[in-house]
């Protein structure tokens, strides 16, 4: 039996290729309804040899919508898998024998009701914590990418005096925002035994505040989250465009912060990057700390595949193959990790030795996602992280040179990591003629070499978007 780096028990190799094939699953379908109709599914029997699966649902009314809505999607995840796999069934729970399951190496959610929405994690005294064991600090790898977050909401979580409130996380999908909240409801309440921490994501809370107006019981609603000593609100982006949603989060968010209780708010992209939020929000949350999680680079996703081998006593692989991995796959540390779990199960279930050239046929349409292809898109993201920026300074008609700048710095960068032409990339920065992508591209030339502050934001936006 091994063991995750997390410290959860794989049972076998079959466990482990589950935990890839739910990932799987959560991308394809969307966190919502992976929640509500196949978050519940265990792995059952199974027969590698015969290319079959069992999978077990809690009744016999799941089993049958599963079976009608998402056979297919269940069938094309195994295969993506595990090849050998043909036969997918879903039988209710009494029919087969539930095994230990692998790790869900996916944003981490309470197992929720087949009707809710997204989940809620709620510790309250007396009652025992919901956040999940795995994602505790202890298990967080830190790195330059991510060390000011890491450090923010440990002391945050220590519950002593605070210079910042709220605190607000951002960085993309699989970096690690979650694992930090929870890992902050942990430690909190390891610490205050007596606290009350609520953590949900910020659809979850658009749900049930939408369900107390329409019950005519809003006071309850506001009660219970206004009385928690912490309260997390992941993905806020979601609230975009919602009027009377986001009027209750703001004003919950001042009576939180006027009370002196803790509030960490995470989102993809920074406040001055969220689109549809109100400014008086926007206003809140940059009010305290803003730390972003940045993709992780070579040197930390290398400690990361450390860390969880070391939890991984019986998997035999070479120092060469966790080298290639960490080069190879940048895109989110969730997506390293499901890779590494994949090399390790393939090996296990096929006898075959872990080499590179292994590696790269087990995780070929991985490492085919992974080929790094900068984007025009990206660049503009990143730049206007960089220089604290709206995302929309990319496309005005502004000249202010704490604009005009960023904006010349990311023309720079288009026409250096794209294949894009010059008039191409013109168009995407707001119908602006090729002519005035070149001036931009020779002055940015020009002022690296005497200006050294910008060379060194070149150098590192550069470093960033190449991963």
């Amino acid at each position: 039996m091994g063991v995750s780096a997390e410290g959860v028990a794989i049972a076998d190799p079959m466990a482990s290729a589950w935990a890839s094939v739910r990932a799987h699953l959560r991308r394809a379908v969307g966190a919502r309804t992976f929640d509500g109709w196949l978050k519940q599914l265990a792995l059952g029997e199974c027969d590698p040899v015969a290319g079959s699966v069992r999978l077990v649902a809690p009744s016999d009314f799941m089993a049958n919508w599963v079976n009608t809505h998402f056979i297919d999607h269940l069938r094309q995840a195994w295969r993506a898998t595990l090849p050998q796999i043909a036969d997918v069934a879903i039988v209710a729970g009494a029919a087969a024998t539930i095994v230990e399951e692998a790790p869900f190496a996916a944003d981490p959610i309470v197992e929720a009701p087949v009707e809710a929405a997204p989940a809620v994690v709620e510790a309250v005294a007396g009652r025992s914590s919901q956040f999940e064991p795995r994602y505790s600090f202890d298990s967080f790898v830190v790195g330059k990418a991510n060390e000011v977050a890491y450090n923010a909401a440990k002391t945050l979580a220590e519950g002593g005096p605070l210079a910042f409130n709220p605190l607000f996380l951002h960085g993309g999908t699989g970096l690690g925002k979650t694992h930090l909240m929870h890992a902050i409801g942990q430690e909190y309440l390891a610490r205050h035994a007596n606290a009350r921490v609520l953590y949900m994501s910020a659809e979850k809370f658009m749900f049930e505040f939408v369900s107390a107006m329409r019950a005519k019981d809003t006071f309850s609603f506001k009660q219970r989250l206004r009385s928690a000593d912490v309260l997390m609100i992941d993905d806020v982006q979601f609230i975009a465009g919602k009027e009377s949603t986001q009027e209750e989060f703001f004003h919950t968010m001042n009576e939180l912060i006027s009370a002196g209780r803790r509030l960490v708010i995470s989102a993809d992209r920074s406040p001055q990057n969220l689109e549809g939020i109100e400014s008086r929000i926007l206003s809140r949350l940059s009010w305290g700390l803003v730390a972003d999680v940045n993709p992780a680079d070579f040197e930390l996703r290398l400690n990361i595949l450390t860390r969880k081998l070391e939890a991984m006593p019986n998997a035999n692989v070479p120092h060469d193959v966790v080298m290639f991995l960490a080069k190879r796959i940048s895109a989110n540390v969730r997506e390293l990790e499901g890779a590494l779990n994949r090399v390790v199960a393939y090996a296990n279930l096929s006898g075959k030795a872990v080499d590179v050239d292994f590696t790269q046929e087990v995780l070929a349409d991985i490492l085919r996602a992974n080929q790094r292809r900068v984007t025009i898109d990206e660049i503009q993201r990143r730049v206007c992280d960089h220089y604290r920026i709206r995302q929309a300074e990319m496309s005005s008609a502004r000249r202010a040179r704490e604009v005009a700048r960023p904006r010349q710095v990311a023309m720079y960068l288009a026409k250096q990591l794209t294949p894009r032409s010059l008039p191409e990339i013109g168009r995407r920065f707001g119908g602006r003629d090729h002519t005035t992508v070149i001036h931009a591209v020779r002055q940015i030339e020009k002022l690296r070499q005497t200006d050294a502050e910008l060379d060194a934001d070149v150098r590192l936006l550069i470093r960033q978007l190449e991963g």
